[in-house]
């Protein structure tokens, strides 16, 4: 082959990713190779019109403009949505119902940049679903120059999709005080487009980093990391919040803090918004994957749903979701999928169910939530273990043979007993085991999830 640099087949393997493409900017990723990516785009889905958003980092206007470039010099249309949430794009690539690309490295660091690509009406691309094909035409020598050149234009659905939203969730009831950490992401943006429309009457916005710098100079926008939530949960005590709320940089993951000033676990959200969307619909599907609460199925089958359990991974969510016509699914890393949001996820949305669910009731944020939170969880905890499969197959043998536990392979390792569970998973991308641990208390948690990590880390 004759390319070079970003072109070069070796990085391209190494940034096209299992569902989009990361990598640092400019060494793996450069407008040369967004400009091919774009014309790759439009040759493999046959898109007429392309949606293009991009998030705050500097890179992002370059990328995502070289993008529409090479989509419009394969003949496509290319709408341009500006700076945008992913959530956003999502909700342009629905409602307008076209392909759409959007420019964001999510929660990463501030080198980094990416694509997140998905056909019309948000429908995902992967590796499996077209991503490799694009890849494979970016390397290529093939001309993804067509004989007429599309035209660029620009189109602000900001208000729209805050709109939809609150369409999705309305919020009415008492007057909350909300904090709200964007982290200088792209909820700084989203947030108060949303807020405005709710109004000061019905909430007091109280404002967090929502300056949009992509170089990130407060802290990371990764909210899964409890680091990046101590200043959201000092804000909301020192302002006596009833919740506060945490974006990603690309805002399509939400986080809680209650009043309190704690953590609230993603599995207890999902338990909270599927008993909401249960009521709405009675008898509705709800997917969870496997890492989840096992109080979320427990809570969906009271609530009279159908709880179907998942691998970890939005592909897999999304595609479960289209099979069984699930209505919500969630999971444990803070991603929240909406049936009527096209089954793409939206963590401004799941914010709104629960500020909603909070607006509706007197009690206290802890109160709403404590019947959703049953058991006591490890969290994700991470090893680095060069020979993964050896690990598995020793806790496998370790576990298997003792009374009233069973075992599955559905995503990694699970084991599970009618007073705990654990799943240990390999990471795709990184020699490391991932360790999720629940048990009916917190000492039963704790014992757990010490034995399965001495087995782990005996093999490192």
């Amino acid at each position: 082959m004759a390319h070079s640099g970003t072109l070069d087949p070796a990085n391209l393997a190494a940034i096209f990713k299992a569902y989009d493409v990361r990598g640092t900017f400019p060494e793996q990723l450069d407008e040369q190779l967004a400009l091919r990516t774009g014309g790759a785009f439009v040759a493999v889905t046959g898109a007429q019109t392309v949606v293009v958003g991009y998030d705050m980092r500097p890179s992002s206007p370059g990328l995502a403009g070289a993008f529409a470039d090479g989509a419009a010099s394969a003949g496509a249309e290319v709408i341009l949505i500006g700076l945008a949430s992913t959530d956003q794009l999502y909700f342009a690539s629905g409602s307008l119902g076209h392909p759409g690309a959007m420019f964001t490295a999510s929660h990463n660091p501030a080198q980094y940049n990416g694509m997140k690509l998905c056909r019309s009406h948000a429908q995902p691309i992967g590796l499996d679903t077209g991503l490799a094909q694009i890849r494979d035409k970016v390397a290529s020598d093939e001309n993804l120059v067509a004989g007429r050149q599309g035209s660029i234009s620009s189109h602000d659905v900001l208000e729209a999709y805050a709109a939809h939203l609150l369409a999705l969730a309305p919020v009415a009831g008492r007057k909350l005080k909300v904090v709200v950490d964007a982290g200088n992401g792209m909820a700084g943006l989203t947030a108060p487009a949303v807020f405005d429309r709710l109004g000061s009457d019905r909430v007091q916005l109280i404002p967090l980093y929502f300056e949009l710098d992509g170089t990130f100079p407060n802290h990371e926008a990764n909210p899964i990391d409890p680091a990046n939530l101590v200043d959201l949960q000092k804000r909301v005590l020192a302002e006596g919040a009833d919740i506060g709320l945490a974006f990603d940089g690309d805002a399509d993951r939400c986080f809680l803090v209650d009043e309190q000033g704690q953590a609230v676990s993603p599995s207890t959200l999902t338990a909270l918004i599927a008993a909401r969307e249960l009521a709405r619909e009675p008898g509705s599907t709800i997917i969870h994957n496997l890492i989840t609460s096992r109080a979320v199925p427990q809570i969906v089958t009271e609530n009279g749903g159908k709880p179907v359990r998942t691998r970890v991974g939005h592909s897999f969510i999304k595609t479960t979701m289209a099979e069984t016509g699930a209505i919500f699914g969630g999971e444990h890393s803070g991603h929240f999928y909406f049936r009527d949001f096209w089954r793409a996820d939206s963590g401004m949305l799941a914010a709104l169910h629960a500020l909603a669910a909070l607006a509706e009731t007197d009690k206290p944020l802890s109160a709403l939530l404590a019947d959703y939170s049953r058991f006591a969880s490890s969290g994700e905890i991470n090893s680095t273990v060069a020979d993964q499969q050896a690990v598995l197959t020793k806790l496998e043998a370790q576990y298997a043979g003792e009374d009233g536990v069973t075992v599955d392979h559905l995503d990694g390792l699970t084991v599970e007993h009618a007073d705990w569970w654990f799943n240990v998973r390999a990471s795709n991308t990184e020699p490391l085991l991932r360790l999720n641990a629940e048990g009916n208390d917190q000492a039963t948690m704790s014992k757990v999830r010490d034995e399965v990590l001495a087995t782990i880390r005996s093999n490192t």
